[in-house]
């Protein structure tokens, strides 16, 4: 349960929340929570043009705000201007998706790889090479490029809930109804 709520302001608010899964050891832990404020993530700029924001792991040798996360994930904001490109080593192993929020472009392009291309807004999951390719086209892309490790347990999800079974689903909703649920 969580009531974090971001605070009003004069300009366009543009935000995304990633809600990280748990081992099943960790599922009934206290919660917790990062607020990230835009000025607190930093930015790269490649001399290509390429605008790298990182969010969660290390970029270039930099680090982003978000951590402590079992998953241990890399989280971008990338920028590639019009017909330029972007290439990054990922973690073997790892769970990896682009979420395209502006633009389109070419993802998984390169080698003898022709690539997808996906319009805003798309989500795509990509396969496991331990290498991140995109290219823009006659226009730029914005996309989150998002790499975690994955859990390799059951999956059981109801609304908010993601635990690893049906009946840890219905204890949680049980919990929730008796005023249970909630740690303190």
């Amino acid at each position: 349960m969580h009531e974090e709520m971001p605070q009003p302001c004069q300009r366009e608010m543009v935000g995304f929340q990633l809600w990280v899964n748990l081992p099943a050891s960790l599922k009934m832990t206290t919660p917790r929570y990062q607020n990230i404020a835009s000025e607190q993530i930093p930015e790269i700029n490649r001399e290509d043009g390429v605008k790298i924001r990182v969010i969660a792991g290390e970029v270039d040798g930099i680090r982003g705000p978000v951590s402590d996360i079992f998953a241990n994930p890399t989280y971008m904001d990338v920028s590639i201007p019009a017909n330029g490109s972007f290439s990054y080593p990922l973690q073997r192993g790892h769970t990896i998706f682009a979420y395209v929020f502006e633009g389109q472009g070419v993802f998984g392009a390169g080698g003898r790889q022709k690539g997808e291309m996906v319009p805003q807004p798309r989500l795509v999951v990509l396969s496991d090479t331990g290498f991140f390719e995109a290219r823009a086209t006659e226009s730029y892309v914005r996309f989150l490029l998002i790499s975690g490790k994955p859990l390799k347990e059951p999956i059981a999800r109801h609304g908010p809930f993601v635990m690893n079974t049906q009946d840890e689903i219905q204890q949680a909703l049980k919990d929730l109804r008796n005023g249970t649920f909630v740690k303190n």
